[in-house]
């Protein structure tokens, strides 16, 4: 094991294909302005560090990072690696993680657009989130109390569950595939058109013209708030508590729910039953 301990490194490359590191309180950072500091490398422990450079773990394998900040000057942090586990840590780059496997994270700041894309097993809890294209096509994910700001969220993901979170999104969940949501929040306009195998439990849904156009789609107990327009061509099982703005020619199955202020039905091939209780 070699440690490296309250040092900067600011040359091209610096650690490059480092095995079994320990990186305490150092700073990549300064006027050499390097890329890549520690590529192709595997078996990594940082912690408590500053990441100001561009792509500094690329190709790697085995690393865990904690109690560190990248600034939004650290540009791609995370790409193609594999076995990550990143605590307590502030993650404010462009584009953090993509094309990775089997990541955790855990009670970190995230601010990053298109975060998350084209990653498989992603485990995320107690967490934050300001992004845009947020885990689009990533499959495999786990999510708890996590809460999320920003547009075009979780868009062709698959084989994923969200529980007890605070999504303030917008187009969110389009072609998603094999997702649960429960005890969770979700805001935003059009959610989850074109969805397949989508099922919202325990959640409150808001804003207008949700879960249109989708395929085997499932409410259980759910509120929809501000919600008009909804299921139109959907293939739906619902039940909702509570009232909901409009329904506008749900393809087929049935929706149950203790008020609805307008059904528009102008559609002869919309074969969706509303049923009041």
């Amino acid at each position: 094991m070699t440690i490296y301990e309250d040092k900067t490194f600011d040359e091209e490359r610096a650690l490059y294909g480092s095995d079994d590191i320990v990186v305490v309180n150092c700073r990549f950072d300064g006027p050499a302005d390097g890329e890549s500091a520690m590529k192709e490398s595997r078996n990594i422990t940082v912690k408590n560090s500053y990441f100001n450079l561009r792509y500094p773990f690329w190709h790697d394998e085995d690393v865990h990072i904690e109690d560190s900040a990248m600034t939004e000057l650290c540009r791609a942090a995370l790409w193609y690696s594999n076995n990550i586990k990143i605590e307590n840590t502030k993650m404010h780059g462009i584009k953090g993680l993509r094309e990775c496997h089997d990541i955790e994270i855990k009670n970190c700041d995230i601010v990053s657009p298109e975060f998350g894309w084209s990653d498989t097993g992603v485990t995320m809890t107690d967490s934050s989130a300001e992004s845009e294209y947020f885990m689009m096509r990533s499959s495999g994910l786990k999510f708890e109390n996590v809460s999320m700001k920003g547009k075009y969220s979780f868009q062709y993901i698959s084989d994923a569950e969200f529980v007890n979170c605070n999504f303030d999104t917008k187009d969110a969940f389009w072609h998603a595939k094999n997702v649960v949501v429960r005890d969770s929040r979700v805001k935003g306009e059009y959610l989850a058109w074109y969805c397949e195998n989508v099922v919202f439990e325990n959640c409150t849904i808001i804003g207008t013209q949700p879960l249109c156009y989708c395929r085997n789609l499932k409410l259980v107990n759910c509120r929809m708030e501000e919600a008009d327009l909804s299921f139109e061509k959907s293939e739906v099982d619902a039940d909702i508590v509570g009232g909901i703005i409009s329904i506008k020619n749900p393809k087929s199955g049935i929706i149950r729910v203790q008020q609805v202020d307008e059904v528009i039905m102008d559609d002869p091939e919309a074969e969706g039953k509303i049923e009041l209780y």
